[in-house]
């Protein structure tokens, strides 16, 4: 195993995960299909921290749950994300609650019902605070 190749989110419209990804998160996109679909449905990839984050059409999520994909960001970039995202109408959740060891989280909905996290900590940290060692 290498580690993770992809994320794919299934939306309904293309354009708004772009601009949430690219404007809220400031994610890079480096492909659209655009009915050159060599996959199931139209679909566009994007670079956010390195990662290759792909977007198709189709029928998302009904539900909202806990289930979610987090970033690790600089406890100082935490305001600038929930403004950026505010400002394309993204909602924000609030986060559970946590001891201070573990870091801090933004967490918020994309338009399709996936939970996203922007999280200060590190897994070394969370073993600690929980007392399970490294």
């Amino acid at each position: 195993m290498e580690g993770v190749s992809h994320i794919t989110f299934i939306v309904r419209d293309l354009e708004r995960m772009s601009t949430f990804l690219c404007e809220g998160l400031g994610a890079r996109e480096v492909y659209d299909s655009a009915g050159r679909n060599h996959s199931l449905s139209r679909e566009k990839f994007f670079l956010l921290g390195g990662v290759w984050l792909a977007a198709m059409e189709g029928e998302p999520p009904s539900e909202r749950s806990y289930q979610h994909i987090a970033f690790a960001v600089a406890g100082d970039d935490l305001a600038a994300y929930q403004s950026r995202l505010e400002s394309i109408g993204v909602e924000i959740r609030h986060p559970r609650s946590r001891t201070d060891e573990e870091g801090q989280s933004l967490y918020f909905y994309d338009f399709d019902n996936h939970l996203f996290e922007l999280h200060t900590g590190t897994l070394k940290a969370r073993l600690a605070a929980y007392g399970a060692g490294s």
